[in-house]
């Protein structure tokens, strides 16, 4: 039987194939591995069926090691702090969920967070442990993420995206431009930057591509609608920047903002504001708008 029968592919477990080693147990093995977590908490993990082998089933204490060996393992961050804002679904069936993922929660497990993210929080609530993000957007960004609800239907709504048979819209504010046409199309090439979390733009044929406009005036700020027909990391962010008006609160561009801490009343002024697409299970034009919206302040 294979494993998407037991391990949800929501990135909720990582895999590992055993090492080359001499160890008796999978318990020793992991407990070496991955020295920063403490034996007595390995031992709490397998006793709660957080360790499965390639099958899905848990591992006992005594299973013997064998090299290459699949190992299944949920990933824990002990004493995660919460994340104090509140996701909403604006839609759910037994194909799709589409939520509004508010500032500063990441939509998947990575790093620091596990539990106070996106799709941990909707598995939860929707009791549904097969959700999967059909795309992403950054944890300091707002607004509207779809999800796969079923995996039988689920590669027909991943096919949207590169396919780009999706339309998207976001909307940011930044400081106004008036000597600057709009509405206009930035293309550019992203590479990866410096430090390693961040993109910029260097030589060669662009790889992304983004039309910009303006749709409101108010001093100093301008509200922009961006419509990004690529979907690469930070491309609005990057893109905006270039142009001499970075995104209000950003602390990674132009500059990024060292030891910068969540401040919950200065958000990223950017929202994944709305999405329109053809329904490839049902047929229907689906149009979903985010209830969020940008303070200028």
């Amino acid at each position: 039987m294979s494993d998407s029968a037991f391990i949800p592919a929501n990135s909720q477990a990582s895999t590992l194939y055993l090492p080359p080693g001499t160890w008796l147990t999978v318990f020793d093995c992991l407990c070496e591995r991955f020295s920063a977590i403490s034996r007595d908490q390995w031992v709490d993990r397998f006793a709660r069926g957080r360790v499965l082998d390639g099958e899905g089933r848990p591992v006992a204490l005594d299973r013997a090691y064998r090299e290459g060996m699949r190992i299944h393992y949920f990933r824990e961050v002990p004493d995660e702090k919460p994340i104090p804002v509140q996701e909403q679904i604006l839609y759910a069936d037994e194909h799709l969920v589409v939520a509004d993922k508010p500032h500063f929660l990441p939509v998947t497990p990575s790093g620091e967070y596990v539990e106070q993210t996106l799709l941990r929080r909707l598995i939860r609530t929707l009791d549904n442990p097969h959700l999967v993000p059909l795309h992403r957007i950054d944890r300091h960004t707002a607004g509207l993420v779809l999800f796969s609800a079923n995996k039988d239907s689920r590669s027909a709504y991943q096919s949207l995206f590169p396919t780009r048979q999706i339309d998207k819209r976001y909307e940011a504010i930044a400081r106004a431009l008036p000597d600057l046409e709009f509405a206009r199309v930035h293309k550019s090439r992203l590479v990866d930057g410096e430090p390693f979390f961040r993109m910029q733009e260097g030589e060669g044929p662009a790889n992304t591509e983004t039309r910009i406009e303006v749709c409101e005036r108010n001093g100093d700020l301008w509200r922009y609608g961006l419509y990004p027909v690529t979907g690469k990391k930070h491309q609005l962010r990057v893109h905006m920047a270039a142009l001499g008006a970075a995104i209000c609160n950003d602390p990674f561009y132009p500059d990024v903002v060292r030891d910068a801490v969540d401040d919950y009343d200065k958000p990223l002024k950017l929202l994944a504001q709305g999405l329109r697409f053809i329904d490839p299970v049902t047929g229907q034009e689906r149009s979903f708008e985010s209830s969020i919206t940008l303070a200028w302040t």
